[in-house]
């Protein structure tokens, strides 16, 4: 696991790429033959696309999307983020599940909903970049690349530049 490091002032400074290459050690370790990769969008989508080739496997990772079962709908209404897509069959699969932050635990709730209205797998598993507390529900990555502690009034987005790399921003909500 990556530890994070503090800039001027105190500010939080996480090396995506760094992340993202103790995510791949993680996810090989992980991966069986069987495995399949779902990301949730759009992060995570983001990181089961680079994972997916880094990985050398054949045709595209899912894609799922929460938006659909999210408890907080009557508030965010419906976004612009990516469908679900899944380019493999759910019945019977080992699916691992990828997220760029972990945080409340509402959103893998939502996207495990929409994951089972495709079928029924063997097993789901969650990867993600950054494990951040402050769980609401009782949800746990199977494998984290680094914890960082944050304060709600802080948010954690990964972005993703035109060649594909990866940084982290920390905004105040």
């Amino acid at each position: 696991m990556t530890t994070p490091s503090f800039g001027p002032a105190g500010s939080l400074v996480l090396d995506a790429e760094a992340l993202y290459r103790e995510l791949l050690r993680g996810v090989r370790s992980m991966h069986t033959g069987t495995t399949r990769l779902a990301g949730i969008a759009s992060g995570g989508a983001w990181l089961a696309d680079r994972l997916q080739k880094d990985l050398g496997l054949e045709g595209p990772a899912g894609v799922l999307s929460s938006v659909m079962h999210r408890d907080d709908f009557a508030q965010r209404g419906l976004s612009a983020s990516a469908q679900t897509s899944l380019p493999f069959d759910v019945n019977g699969a080992d699916v691992l599940v990828l997220d760029d932050v972990l945080y409340t635990g509402r959103t893998i709730r939502a996207v495990l909903n929409e994951l089972f209205d495709y079928g029924r797998p063997a097993s789901v598993r969650l990867a993600v970049l950054v494990d951040r507390g402050g769980r609401e529900l009782p949800v746990q990555a199977d494998f984290a690349a680094a914890r960082v502690a944050l304060p709600p009034s802080q948010s954690l987005a990964l972005a993703r530049d035109a060649q594909g790399r990866f940084q982290f921003q920390v905004k105040e909500v």
